[in-house]
């Protein structure tokens, strides 16, 4: 009798096994319901110009929703004007979001999407706060306001960038990229922006441990090999990002080095040559 019982469980836990094994490859497949392959695929559209995702929908409606606020913040900063590098920061505000708006209108337009006429309430509260400050208060909410918010949207452009399978979603991004940039560095020219809040807020909502290199001990540190074209490779273009100003070991705080950009008014000033983006993003249509 106990041998047949434990031949019968046998059997059974062989018939299970045989089972587990046959189940197994359509549980794991990647495209079943609930996957992020499943949701992406349910969330998308096909267009003529590629997928079109529901995080590209949402890229486009962001877009929108940052020229219905910004906008009317580049134009308040240009009437009242405190300085002139709150000045040149909305004039950048003011001809960024044209461009970037009647860009999106195009493309939503092209793709389906429909986009918002009037900014979110929290939006609504942002501008609020700034027609109620004056003074240095509204020069520094003006400021920190609106980097935090170029901040944001900043991250929102690479994900989309990368992720993205429509090709105009993707030169969407490609302008937005340029724009965002563009305004994020003029509020900081303005020398109002408060880094110290932003990274404390970016760390609030992020938590996950940061990875990296560990804090520097004081000790000697191996010099790092130089990253450069193989010889005899015969490279032509050049790099995009501008040249440094300051040489490599230099001080900045001894005033010696890098000056052209600091001391003869190159961050914005009146008279000066516009910052890129200024009268034209970069990367905008003629």
């Amino acid at each position: 009798m106990l041998r047949r019982i434990n031949g019968t469980a046998a059997i059974l836990v062989a018939i299970a096994a045989t089972i587990g094994v046959l189940i197994y490859p359509i549980w794991t497949y990647e495209d079943r319901s609930g996957t992020g392959v499943a949701n992406l695929n349910a969330s998308t559209v096909n267009t003529k110009w590629g997928p079109l995702s529901a995080l590209d929908r949402d890229f486009l409606v962001k877009v929108r929703l940052a020229g219905l606020w910004e906008l009317p913040a580049g134009r308040q900063a240009m009437e009242r004007a405190p300085t002139q590098a709150i000045r040149d920061a909305g004039d950048h505000l003011i001809v960024g979001h044209a461009d970037l708006d009647r860009r999106v209108r195009d493309i939503a337009g092209k793709l389906g999407v429909e986009l918002p006429n009037e900014p979110t309430e929290q939006q609504k509260g942002w501008l609020r706060e700034m027609d109620e400050a004056q003074g240095e208060e509204y020069q520094r909410k003006f400021a920190n306001l609106l980097r935090m918010a170029h901040g944001k949207v900043f991250g929102v452009i690479g994900q989309v960038r990368h992720n993205t399978r429509n090709t105009l979603v993707r030169d969407m991004a490609d302008a937005a990229n340029v724009t965002v940039l563009d305004h994020i560095t003029m509020l900081e020219n303005t020398g109002m922006v408060d880094f110290e809040t932003i990274a404390a807020e970016e760390a609030d909502a992020n938590t996950v441990s940061p990875s990296g290199p560990p804090p520097p001990d004081g000790g000697p540190i191996a010099s790092p090999v130089p990253v450069e074209p193989p010889p005899g490779l015969n490279v032509t273009s050049l790099p995009s990002a501008a040249p440094q100003t300051t040489a490599p070991g230099d001080d900045p705080g001894d005033g010696s080095a890098g000056n052209n950009g600091q001391g003869d008014g190159q961050a914005g000033g009146a008279g000066d040559e516009p910052a890129p983006g200024a009268g034209a993003p970069a990367g905008a249509a003629p």
